[in-house]
């Protein structure tokens, strides 16, 4: 089973102060066309994940004990990566159920859908 978030639990972490990664795993045109603005976000399109494997992680996810919440467009890769992280080790790591689309349905339509 893998590990996830509502798009609600995320938009309450996101209010908190709490040290965690936002890792968007979408490509950079998907980006372009809808995104969430906080300093935890790093942006690693999946691609670049699979070529170049955990090396291409962001320095502040590096570490197995980071707490990690990975989104893509509507859940499917971000489940996909948080499957693969969770096999490499990493403890604290979740998809984010429905992805940016459901964010944006359901929490800020100022992130955009596409």
């Amino acid at each position: 089973m893998i590990p996830e978030v509502s798009v609600e639990e995320l938009a309450e972490k996101l209010k908190s102060q709490d040290q965690f990664v936002l890792l968007d795993v979408r490509e950079d045109g998907e980006w372009n066309a809808a995104r969430i603005t906080d300093a935890r976000l790093e942006v690693r399109p999946m691609s670049r994940l699979a070529e170049e494997g955990a090396q291409a992680l962001p320095e502040s996810a590096q570490s197995h004990e980071t707490e990690i919440y990975v989104l893509c467009h509507r859940g499917v890769r971000s489940a996909d990566v948080t499957q693969w992280l969770a096999a490499q080790g990493w403890a604290k790591v979740f998809s984010v159920a429905g992805g940016i689309d459901e964010y944006a349905v359901k929490i800020d339509r100022s992130v955009g859908r596409y």
